[in-house]
């Protein structure tokens, strides 16, 4: 399965996205954003979110897009252990001659959908325009498991950049975590995982519309506008529960799997957070950035008024895209000790 970035999103649309009529009152929306969350709008009519329906929607998955032919990409395979399967890893721009900064790279998709394969482009574009090494995790997709096994394969993805990093041309003084939406939910669990076992240092966590708390959609209600459009709280139950393979929201669930429910995060990298103001994460976003900034962590927290989720990515062209990818590219800078840009 491999998504490219609008047709992911467009495949997130969920229940009450209605294409039928008008369509619903886009006033919430940034002026510059409207007809991309149009698109998004009629791209779906109305999502059900089931384990029936699932297989259906992966198989709606749209033509690959090229790979840059001027930035290299090696496919990895690298042991799980047992009898389990070899996992693959994406390894983009590498150079053993080198000491540049790198990425380890979590994709979006609900913990339900998507591919590293399928996001090779986009890093391709970041390791280029950042002179650095990007390793992405191909991480098993929930129901097929639960939170145990995809952490375990971007943490297996980590520490084999980390111990390979001479190979690749690496930096491990700046070595950094990064993800979009689940995957920015992934990214975090990384960071309290090697903050937990103390084997690799990260130089920043860096968490794009980071999908961050369970809560969010079944015991806790945003107002309407927040994830009217992209990502909503229907989809958002259905990530989560298979995820965790339980019900979200409910006591019973592992602060081991929800960013969100862990209790200390003193002692965690330097944070980048950015995230739409209509965003159905907006606020476990801002709350784990308070979070982080109370724990003594230096954190970037960028909202973007009138933004859904994956603006960035279906709406490329747009001012308010390009500042906000400005933004994440020059903490990127920051913690790779790079110049930033004006």
């Amino acid at each position: 399965m491999q998504f490219g970035a609008g047709a992911l999103l467009a495949a997130l649309v969920g229940p009450g996205a209605a294409a039928a009529g008008p369509g619903p009152n886009l006033d919430f929306v940034d002026p510059e954003l409207r007809d991309a969350a149009r698109m998004l709008l009629r791209t779906e009519g109305g999502r059900a979110w089931t384990d029936a329906t699932l297989a259906g929607i992966r198989a709606h998955a749209p033509p690959p897009v090229a790979w840059r032919p001027d930035v290299p990409v090696e496919e990895r395979r690298i042991p799980r252990g047992g009898t389990q399967s070899p996992l693959t890893l994406y390894v983009i721009n590498a150079r053993a001659d080198a000491r540049r900064p790198g990425i380890l790279h979590t994709h979006g998709g609900g913990f339900i959908l998507g591919s590293a394969r399928g996001e090779v482009p986009y890093l391709q574009q970041i390791a280029r325009d950042l002179d650095c090494v990007i390793v992405s995790v191909e991480y098993r997709l929930a129901p097929e498991t639960t939170f145990a096994g995809s952490t375990d394969d971007n943490y297996r993805g980590l520490r084999w950049a980390h111990g390979n990093a001479d190979l690749l041309g690496i930096d491990r003084s700046r070595l950094v975590v990064m993800g979009e939406s689940a995957g920015g939910g992934h990214a975090a669990l990384l960071a309290l995982l090697a903050r937990e076992r103390g084997e690799i240092p990260l130089a920043a966590q860096v968490l794009v519309y980071p999908m961050l708390d369970d809560r969010t959609g079944s015991t806790r209600m945003p107002p309407p506008f927040m994830g009217a459009v992209g990502w909503n709280a229907n989809g958002n139950r259905f990530g989560w529960r298979s995820f965790l393979g339980q019900r979200p929201g409910t006591r019973a669930v592992p602060a081991a799997a929800v960013p969100a429910r862990h209790t200390d995060l003193a002692g965690l990298p330097p944070t980048f957070i950015g995230v739409g103001g209509i965003d159905l994460f907006v606020g476990e976003d801002v709350d784990y950035a308070r979070r982080l900034i109370e724990a003594g962590i230096p954190t970037d927290l960028l909202v973007v008024p009138g933004a859904f989720h994956g603006f960035d990515r279906v709406a490329t062209g747009t001012a308010v895209a390009r500042r906000f990818n400005k933004a994440k590219y020059n903490f990127l800078r920051r913690a790779f000790g790079q110049a930033v840009e004006v």
